[in-house]
């Protein structure tokens, strides 16, 4: 486990140091605002279907080939694709290597597979806690170490980016042993490692139906807001790279407190529907205050008070996981995170058009706000889906 989690910690680090830089970048090659919000969704696009695409295919060949080499090819690719990206000196080069980078960044799934391979069921839940933290704790490293990096050289993040990448080949090369016995790997199938039939899964859990919306809404907004925070505080407060690393590791800091702290004290006086309900009101309210602030400070503000709103997918997993029964917990929850990863695919076709119609607007305007007004909406529908959901189940099982 040690090895796993510093292999984890060093890959989000190396992830989280782009984040607040790379929409920069993007205006680097853009006209006007309205042309580095379109191509910074052409960007984060390019990357989001790669990795929809290939995520599954990586994940089919560890099963053949075992855990070590899925993820020592992967932190080369990342390597590759940051180094790419600080050279790279045109629009159409920096889609190419994102595109890589989109087609080898599994390895959070890997390493979920690598943890399952070396624990008895009865601390899986623990262990994968524990890589959760992990990932945590990359996302506060790794955008600030990005935002002062950034501060001083725009493609020196992507530089440190990948030199942290290779640290973690060596360090997988040398240290990382094999998880996956001889005896537990079966042959790789292309039926197996398409997306399209993940999803089909999740259709066929009888007694899930409104949570399936819930997911796809909430995770629909979650990702617009991760394409829309840099521009958007740009565009609204003149935010710079440091800036953005700051807010950006405050989310991680409450993400971190939520999941490894409250989150247990939590369910333990409210069931999971009621957490889940809390935490929609929460969001829903977070949105539109993240929309309508007119200064920096209240951003802050609002990731502070927002606690609830990091219950929301763990709560509804932990039903979604209790309407299945013990021997489809792997398919049922690989669908979910499948449907997770659709919706990181199609939140930069909403948020650049979104972002585009107001970057000609004064900062401090109220209308900048549009993107976060259409998350606050997104999470009004999956309350909608989550409220009518728990009634009809409820009304079932006093039947």
């Amino acid at each position: 486990m040690p090895f796993i989690m510093l292999t984890v910690l060093i890959d989000m680090v190396a992830i989280g140091l782009i984040i607040p830089v790379l929409p920069v970048l993007v205006g680097s090659f853009s006209s006007s605002p309205a042309d580095q919000a379109y191509w910074y969704g052409v960007v984060a696009f390019s990357f989001g279907v790669s990795n929809f695409l290939a995520s599954p295919v990586l994940g089919a060949l560890s099963d053949r080939y075992g855990r070590r080499p899925v993820l020592l090819l992967g932190f080369l690719g990342l390597g590759l694709s940051f180094f790419g990206t600080a050279l790279t000196t045109t629009l159409w080069g920096l889609i190419a290597v994102r595109t890589l980078g989109g087609a080898m960044q599994a390895n959070a799934a890997i390493a979920n597979a690598y943890v399952a391979d070396i624990t008895p069921p009865e601390k899986r839940a623990k262990r994968f806690g524990m890589l959760g933290a992990m990932m945590g704790l990359g996302f506060i490293i790794g955008p600030v170490m990005g935002g002062l990096l950034g501060a001083i050289s725009l493609r020196l993040p992507f530089f440190a980016a990948g030199g942290l990448a290779m640290a973690n080949l060596l360090y997988g090369y040398f240290v990382l042993p094999e998880s996956l016995a001889h005896t537990q790997r079966k042959a790789f199938s292309w039926r197996a490692a398409n997306p399209v039939n993940s999803l089909r899964a999740l259709a066929q859990l009888k007694g899930v139906g409104g949570l399936v919306g819930v997911v796809a809404f909430s995770g629909l907004a979650q990702f617009v807001l991760y394409t829309s925070w840099v521009l958007y505080t740009t565009f609204k407060f003149g935010w710079g790279p440091m800036e953005n690393g700051w807010s950006l590791a405050a989310v991680g800091v409450v993400s971190v407190a939520v999941q490894g702290f409250l989150m247990g004290r939590l369910l333990q006086r409210f069931p999971p529907q009621r957490l889940a309900i809390m935490g929609l009101v929460s969001s829903v309210l977070a949105y539109a205050l993240w929309g309508a602030a007119s200064e920096g400070w209240m951003m802050y503000a609002v990731i502070g008070v927002n606690l609830l709103g990091g219950t929301v997918a763990a709560s509804v997993n932990s039903l979604i996981s209790a309407a299945a029964d013990s021997r489809s917990q792997g398919q049922t929850l690989g669908a979910v995170n499948a449907l997770s990863s659709l919706t990181a695919v199609l939140a930069p076709m909403l948020a650049a058009p979104l972002l585009g119609m107001v970057s000609h607007l004064p900062q401090g305007d109220w209308r900048i706000g549009a993107p976060m007004y259409f998350c606050a909406a997104l999470q009004l529908g999956s309350l909608w889906l989550a409220v009518a959901y728990f009634r009809k189940h409820h009304r079932r099982v006093a039947a």
